[in-house]
């Protein structure tokens, strides 16, 4: 058996999924949902961020996790926010001894959906459909994050 946590961060809230690969490459989810901050204050909101990464790794036992890289658009607020969480998100895994890899959008995208290019909505019920859910799950950023812990499923040979 094989647990992996995906992250897709963010400041505001960082989203989370954990999943579970059995033999045979049965995927159950484990776990999933968002650490969310309150308005303020970026330390201390990347503190919130930290000790809830660190709560999380420490009750689900991840043996390995896949971080979602940024993708730069147009606005660099967002993304130097962004990439701070990352950054914590980082520090948190490897302070836990959990081994990262970095998966970049159309990765997942591609994983997920077949399609390197999939908007966001085909990624988000292609991860119901693939997960045996009832429904997407919500909010965006914990569907994002069991996408990105789908994609990394194999990522050593596995699966993908």
């Amino acid at each position: 058996m094989s647990r992996v946590v995906g992250i897709d961060p963010g400041t505001a809230r960082l989203g989370y999924g954990v999943l579970d690969e059995g033999r045979g490459g049965q995927v159950s989810v484990v776990a999933f949902g968002v650490i969310s901050t309150e308005p303020g204050d970026v330390g201390l909101r990347l503190h919130q961020v930290f000790l809830g990464l660190e709560a999380l790794l420490a009750e689900t036992k991840p043996d390995r996790a896949a971080v979602e890289q940024l993708f730069f658009g147009q606005n660099t607020t967002t993304a130097l926010a962004v990439s701070q969480a990352r950054g914590v998100a980082l520090l948190a895994l490897a302070r836990a001894g959990v081994p990262v890899c970095e998966v970049t959008p159309s990765q997942v995208k591609q994983a997920v959906a077949g399609w390197g290019r999939a908007d966001k909505r085909q990624v988000q019920l292609m991860v119901a459909r693939l997960l045996n859910l009832d429904r997407v799950p919500e909010p965006d950023d914990a569907a994002d994050a069991l996408a990105v812990a789908w994609s990394a499923l194999g990522a050593d040979g596995r699966r993908r």
